[in-house]
C-alpha cells in the first residue's frame, strides 16, 4: 500500500489519504461570533478528530504508541477519528512500521515529509486535513490519555477555539526531573514577562484546535520546529480567541532525544522574533481579531501603552532615573556608613519610588486601591535586587581586600543593571500582570 509523500504544500487527506491535496486557504475575513462557535454534530462527513504523532526515527515506540491510542480511542472516543502518523524525514525503519500499521488499521494514515522539523510536520498535516478538530501528542505518550476528551469536547461543543494540557496546574501530576521542572517554569516566565502570555504551559506536547482556527493563524506561524506551539498560542492569545486548559498527569520520558540547549536557544529566538513582530505590526493582530469578530485591542487606562516596547521604553526611564538616585544616595551615605548599610538604605529608598513610578507610567494602575499589595511585593523584588548588589560586593570583598572606588562602582552599576531586567520581568508578569490587576 502506498504512502504520501508531502511537503508543507500537500499532506493526506481523509477520503484520499495517499492523494495529493491542495493546501487550505485561510478563511475569508467575515466576522464570527466573539463568544461561541457552532458545535461539530456526529454526523459530520468525515473524521470528527485527526490525531497527528510527528515521529522521527522512533522505529521501537511507534507501533505500541499507535495501537495504544486506537485502543483508547475506540473504546471511549464517541466520534469518528483518524491517527496520522507524520514522518519527518526518518533515516530508520520509522516510514515502514508506520505503514504497516496504515496496512492493519483503517483509521490510521501516513504523511512522509522530506524535512524534520515538529511544527513543520503540525502544519503541513492539518493544513490538508479535512477533520473539524485536530490535534497532536508525542509519540512517546507521556501524557496520560484519559485526558484525551477532555481536551478536545470544548472544541467540539463550540466553546473554545485552542485546548492545550497544562502540567502547571495545582491539579497535575507531574514526574519529571528538577532540571526539566525548573527549565519549563522558567520558560512560561518569560514568555509572561516578555510577550504577557497568559497561557500556563506552552511546550506540553499535547494540544488541539478547531480547523477552521487553524486555517486563519498557520499561515502566520513562520516556526518548523519546537517554538510552532509558542508562536500559534500567543497569535491566538492576542488574536482574543479562547484557548481552554485541563491539567494533566505527565511522565517525563527518560529516553527524551530532545536537545535541552538547542531548543532553549531557538526558543529565545522565537520569543525575540515574535516580540519584534507585534510591535512592528508585522503581525496583523487588529486585522485578524477584526475577521474573528473580537473586540479592538485598546489601552487600558487612556495614554498608556499596554505594548511590550512602550512599556520596556517607559520602564528604561523610570530605572535610569532610579539609578541616578541610586548612585547619588549611595555615595552620599558611603561616607558615614559601610558599603553594606549605604546599599541597603540607597536601595529602599529607590525601590519604593521606583514601585511607585511603574505602577503608575509604565503600568497604568491609577488610584489607590492595591497600592499597599503593589509596595508590598515591590519591596520583595528589592529583596532579590539587594540580594544581586549585596552578592556583588561580598564577592569583590573576598577577592580584593581593598578595592578602589571606581571598581566598587562599576561592580554595583553591573548588578544593578541586571536587577532592572529582573525587576521587569516580575513586575510585568507578576506585580502589575493584567489578570490579577482585575482580580
Amino acid at each position: 500500500m502506498p504512502t504520501a509523500t508531502v511537503t508543507p504544500q500537500d499532506a493526506p487527506g481523509r477520503t484520499a489519504p495517499r492523494a495529493t491535496r491542495t493546501p487550505v486557504p485561510a478563511a475569508p475575513a467575515a466576522p464570527a461570533a466573539p463568544a461561541a462557535r457552532r458545535p461539530i454534530l456526529a454526523t459530520h462527513p468525515a473524521a470528527v478528530l485527526d490525531v497527528v504523532i510527528p515521529v522521527y526515527n522512533e522505529q521501537a515506540d511507534l507501533e505500541p504508541c499507535v495501537r495504544r491510542l486506537y485502543a483508547h480511542l475506540t473504546r471511549t472516543f464517541p466520534y469518528p477519528f483518524r491517527i496520522t502518523i507524520a514522518d519527518n524525514a526518518s533515516t530508520d525503519a520509522t516510514l515502514a512500521v508506520a505503514e504497516t500499521l496504515q496496512a492493519a488499521i483503517a483509521e490510521v494514515t501516513v504523511a512522509h515529509l522530506e524535512q524534520k522539523g515538529r511544527g513543520r510536520a503540525l502544519h503541513t498535516v492539518w493544513s490538508a486535513s479535512d477533520a473539524p478538530v485536530l490535534a497532536y501528542m508525542d509519540v512517546d505518550l507521556s501524557t496520560d490519555l484519559a485526558a484525551l476528551l477532555p481536551l478536545v469536547a470544548p472544541l467540539i461543543s463550540g466553546h473554545s477555539d485552542l485546548a492545550i494540557g497544562t502540567r502547571l496546574a495545582r491539579d497535575s501530576r507531574v514526574v519529571r526531573g528538577v532540571k526539566r521542572e525548573v527549565i519549563s517554569r522558567c520558560y512560561n516566565l518569560i514568555l509572561r514577562g516578555t510577550l504577557a502570555a497568559r497561557f500556563s504551559d506552552a511546550q506540553c506536547g499535547f494540544k488541539a484546535i478547531r480547523a477552521d482556527v487553524a486555517a486563519q493563524l498557520l499561515p502566520l506561524i513562520e516556526d518548523t520546529g519546537w517554538f510552532f506551539d509558542t508562536e500559534l498560542l500567543v497569535l491566538a492569545e492576542r488574536s482574543g480567541l479562547r484557548i481552554h486548559e485541563i491539567p494533566v498527569d505527565w511522565v517525563d520520558d527518560p529516553d527524551s532525544r530532545v536537545d535541552i540547549k538547542a531548543t532553549a536557544l531557538a526558543d529565545l529566538k522565537g520569543v525575540a522574533r515574535v516580540g519584534r513582530a507585534l510591535a512592528t505590526g508585522a503581525l496583523p493582530v487588529r486585522d485578524l481579531r477584526r475577521q474573528l469578530g473580537r473586540a479592538p485591542l485598546e489601552p487600558a487606562v487612556p495614554g498608556v501603552p499596554v505594548g511590550l516596547p512602550r512599556q520596556l521604553v517607559r520602564f528604561t526611564g523610570v530605572g535610569m532615573a532610579s539609578t541616578a538616585a541610586y548612585l547619588v544616595l549611595y555615595l552620599l551615605l558611603r561616607g558615614t556608613v559601610g558599603a553594606q548599610t549605604a546599599n541597603l538604605l540607597a536601595l529602599a529608598l529607590t525601590a519604593v519610588a521606583n514601585t511607585a513610578a511603574n505602577r503608575q507610567l509604565t503600568f497604568g494602575v491609577r488610584g489607590r486601591a492595591g497600592a499597599g499589595r503593589h509596595q508590598l511585593e515591590g519591596l520583595v523584588v528589592f529583596g532579590l535586587g539587594l540580594g544581586l548588589t549585596s552578592g556583588s560586593l561580598a564577592v569583590l570583598s573576598a577577592l580584593a581586600s581593598h578595592p578602589g572606588r571606581p571598581l566598587e562602582l562599576g561592580i554595583l552599576i553591573g548588578a544593578n543593571l541586571a536587577a532592572t531586567v529582573l525587576r521587569f520581568v516580575l513586575l510585568r508578569a507578576w506585580v502589575f500582570h493584567p489578570h490579577r490587576r482585575q482580580a
